[in-house]
């Protein structure tokens, strides 16, 4: 399963901006809404097609009360995120999924919460230790190359 999380900004309640929304609604129907991170929903999706087609279905919503959308697609990578973006560059065959992890951010989870990612390159197929704040965990994210230098 490839799963899509959608993490809201600091000042809204993105559950409820997408639930109380009738289109946003329709296309979330069909999946079961989890709470991966605070202000967070995350849904399984059959492919990475279908999870890139659920994020363009909702991009209204996402210009408006979304700060970050992931993708995770275990035959990519079990443990690591894709940006929004990546994810359609992998789906449109014009990134191979086996050069999209040079670039990435690192974002610490404190309290339940995404904090300010560390953006790095892989250096030797390592990363650096998140040390940005004292986290309970991290969360790596690949990004394209724009995105890093946007970073």
């Amino acid at each position: 399963m490839t799963r899509v999380c959608i993490v809201g900004v600091d000042d809204v309640n993105l559950r409820y901006e997408l639930l109380s929304r009738e289109t946003s609604r329709a296309a979330l129907a069909t999946y079961d809404l989890a709470e991966p991170f605070a202000n967070a929903i995350a849904v399984d999706t059959v492919s990475l097609g279908a999870a890139v087609s659920l994020l363009n279905d909702l991009n209204w919503y996402l210009v408006r009360f979304a700060e970050h959308a992931f993708v995770r697609d275990p035959s990519i990578d079990p443990d690591e995120w894709l940006s929004r973006d990546l994810a359609r560059k992998v789906r449109d065959g014009r990134i191979d999924p086996d050069e999209t992890g040079e670039y990435v951010a690192i974002f610490g989870v404190v309290d339940g919460r995404l904090v300010e990612p560390m953006y790095v390159s892989r250096i030797d197929g390592g990363l650096p230790e998140y040390d940005l704040r004292d986290a309970d965990e991290t969360v790596v994210v690949r990004l394209t190359g724009a995105e890093f230098d946007a970073g």
